[in-house]
């Protein structure tokens, strides 16, 4: 486990730092797609315009025709930066553990505005369903873990269903974008409410093409927090307390709402933590991560 080292937020996307120590793999090996592992780099999932929307995809060498469950990595940035490269070292532990997993590329603000961002994560998770026969996965299991901006974009993918909107962009309109399980670590869950923080306002703003009072509708709509019913899915969501850009009460926020509508899952404080963290918390929340989406996937 390489040695973490605390960067101010800006300086680079954010939870970079969490995101490349992850699956517990040296910077050296991140190259190195295990032998295990079947490996495949910007598969083309959707097009919106002229663009086209790429992700990597790990499975297993030997599924042995079994239909393995699928989970999708996104990347973390405010919405406006990052890339999904950064996760494929987290795709190869995935599949080395029996699944099929994708890191996601999506739209990035402020170019692309709400509800680019959301459409996007749901036309992957569409094409996967779509292509199930040629990955081996099991549509009817699928599962998404983010980092920040990440953990938004996966907690809107377990609670938005197909009567939510969103799924008219980027193809495979026939599908379902909603996941099973999700894992959130330091997620923002109502980005209108007064706790965000004055340092992430602008980063909102962008996100969202304008300030709450201009766009009211848009600060709601793209709340994980909106969504949520008793048939979304089991989630499993950490938050640091000294997190200077997603205050824990966000978190409070979201438990509040599963419990009112019966949904499983359970949350972890790290007391101290701030926006990323390393050493014994990083090796918990990932071997939880693992030991999550077992129990409700596997």
């Amino acid at each position: 486990m390489e040695k973490f080292v605390r960067v101010p937020p800006f300086m680079l996307p954010v939870g970079v730092l969490l995101l490349v120590t992850l699956s517990g793999l040296s910077r050296d090996s991140l190259a190195q797609v295990p032998d295990t592992v079947q490996f495949e780099e910007e598969i083309v999932y959707g097009t919106v315009g002229e663009e086209e929307l790429t992700l990597n995809l790990a499975r297993p060498q030997q599924a042995n025709g079994e239909k393995l469950p699928c989970v999708l990595v996104i990347h973390g940035g405010a919405w406006r930066s990052g890339n999904k490269r950064v996760h494929n070292n987290i795709t190869w532990e995935f599949a080395k553990r029996g699944y099929v997993a994708a890191t996601v590329g999506y739209r990035l603000c402020p170019q692309h505005i709400f509800p680019a961002q959301v459409q996007d994560v749901k036309c992957a998770a569409r094409y996967l369903r779509a292509h199930a026969e040629k990955y081996g996965l099991d549509p009817t299991r699928f599962g998404a873990v983010g980092f920040s901006a990440g953990a938004h974009l996966a907690m809107m993918l377990g609670v938005m269903n197909g009567d939510d909107g969103l799924d008219e962009s980027g193809g495979w309109t026939d599908q379902d974008s909603q996941v099973q399980a999700v894992v959130a670590f330091f997620g923002p869950t109502e980005l209108g409410a007064d706790d965000i923080p004055q340092r992430s306002v602008p980063l909102v703003r962008d996100f969202l093409g304008g300030s709450k009072e201009e766009k009211a509708d848009a600060y709601k709509n793209a709340s994980p927090i909106s969504y949520v019913t008793s048939d979304d899915a089991t989630m499993l969501l950490f938050q640091g307390t000294k997190d200077p850009l997603v205050p824990h009460t966000q978190a409070f926020k979201m438990i509040e709402a599963l419990t009112k509508a019966g949904i499983s899952g359970r949350a972890e404080l790290l007391i101290g933590a701030g926006h990323g963290w390393g050493g014994e918390d990083l090796e918990r929340t990932i071997s939880e991560t693992y030991r999550f989406f077992e129990v409700n996937l596997k």
